[in-house]
Parts: C-alpha cells; sequence; structure tokens
C-alpha cells in the first residue's frame, strides 16, 4: 500500500503516526515537511480531503503564528496557504495519504481509520498509552 506521512521528526505525534503506520507492516514515503513542504495544489488537496478548512489545517502553537497575525478571521483561505507555504512550521502534522483516504492524525489513532487492518501486535505510545491489543485490534 502506498502511503505518504507528512512528518515532523521532533513532534510525539507524529513519530507515534509514523509508528503506527510500520506496525502495520507499511513502510511510507516520509515527507519531512519542514524541509521539503508540499506544493500548493498537494497541501489544498490535502486539507479538503482530509474534511478540514484551511484555518483548521494551521498549527498555532510554537510557530510564528500569532506574530503573522494569522489569528484575524479576514484572512482569506489563499493568505492562510500563502503563509503555511513560506513558514511550513505552519502546517499542522502529521498529514497522511493512504488510498484509504487522507488525515490530519491529531490524534495519531486517527491513522488507524485509513490503514488496512495489517497490525502486527500490540501497540502503544511513546507516553505508554496502549492503543492496539495483542491482536491488533483497537482499544478503545
Amino acid at each position: 500500500m502506498n502511503v505518504t506521512i507528512y512528518h515532523n521528526p521532533a513532534c510525539g505525534t507524529s513519530r507515534n503516526t509514523l509508528a503506527m503506520i510500520r506496525n502495520a507492516g507499511i513502510e511510507p514515503t516520509v515527507v519531512e515537511y519542514v524541509k521539503t513542504p508540499p506544493l500548493r495544489e498537494e497541501l489544498s488537496r490535502m486539507i479538503a480531503d482530509s474534511g478540514l478548512t484551511v484555518r483548521q489545517a494551521v498549527r498555532q502553537k510554537d510557530t510564528p503564528y500569532a506574530e503573522l497575525g494569522l489569528d484575524n478571521p479576514d484572512l482569506s483561505d489563499d493568505q492562510l496557504l500563502d503563509a503555511m507555504l513560506a513558514h511550513p512550521i505552519l502546517i499542522n502534522r502529521p498529514f497522511v495519504v493512504t488510498p484509504l483516504g487522507t488525515r490530519l492524525s491529531r490524534p495519531s489513532e486517527l491513522v488507524l481509520e485509513i490503514l488496512p487492518e495489517t497490525h502486527k501486535g500490540a501497540f502503544a505510545k511513546e507516553d505508554g498509552e496502549k492503543v492496539l491489543d495483542a491482536g491488533g485490534k483497537r482499544i478503545v
């Protein structure tokens, strides 16, 4: 299965998402989006395919969001996209694209919605929270 994760290795949610993809037996294409941001069309498509608005896809925490005035409700989607492409750290993460769909995997277990059920046993996040049981089934 062709899977792409727009990843930030400094982010625990992104690392957990990548680990869940690998736990499903899939080695994804990993795009470190801060170093290699997606093209505008790709970013727009990922946001739309995730069912989000552009504003919902903008990361606020630990970014220049406030200093750039991006909290202004009058800014258009195009203006927000321009800011995200100029400052890729503003792209919320991790976006994951699979043939089964696209998700902004926050929380990380949202990625399970777009992966096949091919998990190789139990999975726990970095903080110890159990996500999958020994049979690879989601723990609710």
